[in-house]
């Protein structure tokens, strides 16, 4: 940690960081889990922190950080990236830029890296419930889409991140630093990742869906925070809860 601090980010160095294992990584045990590089990098001035969702977005990433005057992190799991075509000659992503996949008023999901597949899946499953989410790929968890995060929390009701890292300073925290920083309230709002404690040995898939991370987990912690039921109704705690108040 003092090696970056001091031989990079002091002297803002143009060194790139390609950290793999990034989040759960299955059968290696607690000791190989990247469950907390966005924590102890993001607090670095001058450091810039990506997380691409699949092999295109690592390659335009990879061509962002050569071109960026900086130190770069660039963070992705271990295992195979989504099946999909490879872009010929990737472009560079503009550093901080942030996209929306999907459009909807009910939820607002945003995800980070691999999270952000797990989302889209967990999307398609709440679409059926008749509940629509807006899903952004969040891209950078620094520096963050400021105006495109800030615009949407202003306008959808229900604030949901997720991510494959310790909750505790992490991309949620993130998030909400920046806006309490922007003065800008969300009404409802969920932060979903690796709660405080080393995880153990086992099958990423397995570990994913254990600690609510897959898109049926994604999809659970939505509902609970919209109040809802898997049949869309208001849950026996939130009815109670509403009569109270």
């Amino acid at each position: 940690y003092d090696q970056i601090i001091h031989d990079v980010c002091i002297e803002n160095l143009p060194v790139i960081f390609a950290i793999d294992r990034g989040g759960i990584v299955g059968e290696d045990g607690p000791t190989h889990h990247g469950q907390f590089d966005l924590s102890y990098l993001r607090s670095l001035p001058n450091m810039t922190i990506m997380s691409p969702s699949d092999g295109n977005e690592l390659r335009r990433m990879l061509v962002a950080a050569l071109d960026h005057d900086g130190p770069v992190a660039i963070r992705y799991p271990r295992g195979v990236a989504p099946g999909i075509s490879l872009d010929p000659a990737p472009a560079a992503l503009t550093i901080g830029a942030s996209k929306r996949l999907t459009h909807g008023n009910d939820l607002l999901i945003l995800a980070i890296g691999r999270m952000v597949q797990e989302s889209m899946r967990a999307h398609d499953l709440l679409l059926q419930e008749g509940i629509q989410s807006s899903v952004v790929d969040c891209r950078f968890v620094k520096p963050l889409d400021v105006g495109t995060i800030g615009d949407l929390v202003r306008d959808i009701p229900f604030v949901l991140t997720v991510e494959e890292n310790v909750l505790q300073g992490g991309f949620g925290s993130a998030v909400l630093e920046m806006l309490a920083d922007q003065s800008i309230q969300p009404r409802h709002f969920r932060r979903l990742g690796i709660p405080d404690r080393f995880i153990e040995h086992g099958a990423a898939s397995l570990l994913l869906s254990k600690y609510g991370l897959d898109a049926e987990g994604i999809a659970e912690t939505a509902r609970e925070l919209m109040c809802l039921t898997a049949d869309q109704n208001p849950s026996a705690e939130c009815e109670a809860q509403t009569m109270t108040d």
